[in-house]
C-alpha cells in the first residue's frame, strides 16, 4: 500500500486553472465520496483551497490510481487531462508525506507561513473522517502533519507577524486607495476568508462596512460582528454606488458580480473610482470588469505578486522550519516503520511455531512412548531452539527500524520466508 498526492497549487497554475478545479464547500462531501468510490482509491483526503487542490490517497497500484485521480479533475474541471497536465504534481510515498508537512507547516502557501493553511488541513482530514474515507494510513499521515505544523509555528518566528489571504486582501486594497480610513467597504460573503477581511478592516479603523451573502443569516451574523450592517444580494448593485472598496470570498461555483452590472454601477457613480479585490476561486467577478475606466480589479495572482515583497523576514526563518520538519519526517518514517516491523516479527515467530508444530506432529508415533515429563521436556526443548534461531534477525530488524537497511532487512526477510505483507488497514 503507498500514499500519494495529485494536485495544482499557486506556483504551477494560473488563477484560471485553479478555479475549475476548486471544490466548493458545499460540494465537498459529494467529492470525497466520488473519490472514494474509484476501483483504486483505498483511502480519500481532499484538501481544496484559493491556492490549491490536492487529493491525497492511500493506493494498491500507482498507476491506476493516478488515473482516477486525474479522471476526477478532469470531470470537476470540465476538461481533458492533457488540457491541464501541465499544471499537475504528484508525489509518491516519502515525497507526498514530505509535501503535506510542508502544506501544513504554511511552507507551501502563497504566503509563507500563513496560519489559515493548517486549519485548512485539519478540516479536510476531519471531513474525510467523519465520511468514512479516510482510514488508519492517512489518518496517521495527517496527524503527524499536523502536529509538524504547530511545531513550526510554535518553535520558529515562521508565522510572526504573518499575512493571512483574508489580511493580505486588505493591506493590498490599502495600498491601492492609499488609505482605508474613512472608506465604506463592501464585503461578498460571510465564510471563513469574509470573516478575516473583516476583522482586519475593523482592525485597520474602518467602520462603514456592509456584509452581503447568500445565506441572509450569515450576513447578518458577521455584520454584528463587526458593527457593520447585513445586505442582501439584490440591494448589492445600489450599494456598490457608494463604497469605495468591494471584498469578495464566496464559496459559489457562480459569477456574482457581472461586467454589465458593475457598467450600470459606474456611471451611477459619476466617475468615482471602485477598488475590487476579488480572493474567491472561482472568481466571484466577471474578469471584463477589470477592464472598466474608473475600476481597479485585484484576484489572487495579483495577491501573489503584492505579498513576494513582503516575505523577506518569514524567509529568513524557512531554514528552521524546515530543520524541524526533518526531524518531524524521520520520527514519522520510524513510526511507520516499526508499525511495520511488529507484524512482520510476529508473522515469522507464527511462522517459527508451525514449524515446530508440524514436525511434532510428524513424529508423533515416535514419540508416542513418551512420559508427560518427557513431552513438556521435548515442547520447551523444541520452542528453545526455534526462539534462539529467530532471536538474532528479529534483533536486527528491530535495531535497523527506521533505516533504508532495515527497509532492506524487512524486505529480505519476508521474501526468504514467504511472510504476508501488513495490511495497513488493519494496522494500529
Amino acid at each position: 500500500m503507498s500514499v500519494i498526492v495529485v494536485g495544482l497549487n499557486h506556483t504551477t497554475a494560473p488563477v484560471e486553472m485553479r478555479e475549475r478545479v476548486a471544490v466548493p464547500a458545499s460540494r465537498m462531501v459529494k467529492a470525497v465520496h466520488d473519490l472514494a468510490s474509484r476501483n483504486h482509491l483505498a483511502e480519500v483526503v481532499l484538501l481544496s483551497t484559493c491556492n490549491r487542490t490536492e487529493i491525497y490517497v492511500r493506493c494498491t497500484k500507482f498507476h491506476n490510481a493516478v488515473s482516477d485521480v486525474l479522471d476526477f479533475l478532469a470531470e470537476q474541471a470540465s476538461l481533458e487531462p492533457d488540457d491541464f497536465a501541465e499544471h499537475l504534481y504528484t508525489y509518491y510515498d516519502d515525497g507526498a508525506v514530505a509535501h503535506l508537512f510542508r502544506v501544513a507547516a504554511g511552507l507551501d502557501s502563497m504566503i509563507v507561513g500563513e496560519g489559515e493553511i493548517l486549519g485548512q488541513v485539519r478540516e479536510a482530514w476531519r471531513l474525510a473522517d467523519a465520511e468514512d474515507a479516510a482510514g488508519p494510513m492517512l489518518d496517521r499521515v495527517f496527524r503527524h502533519a499536523i502536529e509538524a505544523g504547530k511545531r513550526a509555528r510554535t518553535e520558529t518566528g515562521i508565522s510572526r507577524n504573518t499575512l493571512s489571504v483574508s489580511s493580505a486582501a486588505v493591506s493590498l486594497a490599502e495600498r491601492h486607495l492609499d488609505t482605508l480610513q474613512g472608506r465604506k467597504v463592501l464585503i461578498l460573503g460571510a465564510g471563513d476568508v469574509a470573516q478575516g477581511m473583516a476583522r482586519a478592516l475593523a482592525a485597520a479603523g474602518v467602520s462603514d462596512v456592509a456584509v452581503a451573502n447568500r445565506t441572509q443569516a450569515r450576513a447578518v451574523e458577521l455584520a454584528a460582528k463587526v458593527g457593520g450592517r447585513p445586505v442582501t444580494l439584490p440591494e448589492v448593485p445600489d450599494v456598490l454606488v457608494g463604497v469605495d472598496l468591494l471584498l469578495t470570498a464566496t464559496d459559489s461555483t457562480e459569477v456574482h458580480v457581472e461586467r454589465e452590472d458593475i457598467e450600470a454601477v459606474m456611471e451611477a457613480r459619476g466617475g468615482r473610482p471602485l477598488v475590487v479585490v476579488d480572493v474567491a476561486v472561482p472568481r466571484d467577478v466577471d474578469p471584463g470588469v477589470g477592464l472598466l475606466p474608473g475600476v481597479e480589479l485585484l484576484d489572487m495572482d495579483s495577491l501573489k505578486a503584492f505579498t513576494e515583497a513582503s516575505l523577506h523576514e518569514r524567509r529568513r526563518e524557512v531554514g528552521k522550519v524546515q530543520a524541524i520538519l526533518m526531524e518531524e519526517i524521520e520520527r514519522f518514517q520510524l513510526d511507520r516503520t516499526m508499525r511495520t516491523v511488529a507484524p512482520l516479527v510476529a508473522s515469522l515467530r507464527s511462522r517459527g511455531e508451525e514449524v515446530r508444530v508440524d514436525e511434532l506432529a510428524r513424529s508423533a508415533t515416535r514419540l508416542a512412548d513418551l512420559t508427560e515429563t518427557e513431552r513438556e521436556t521435548v515442547e520447551a526443548l523444541t520452542r528453545s531452539i526455534v526462539a534462539k534461531l529467530l532471536h538474532e534477525p528479529t534483533a536486527r530488524l528491530k535495531e535497523a527500524a527506521g533505516t533504508a537497511r532495515g527497509e532492506l532487512f524487512a524486505d529480505a526477510l519476508a521474501a526468504l520466508f514467504d511472510l504476508p505483507e501488513p495490511d495497513a488497514e488493519t494496522e494500529a
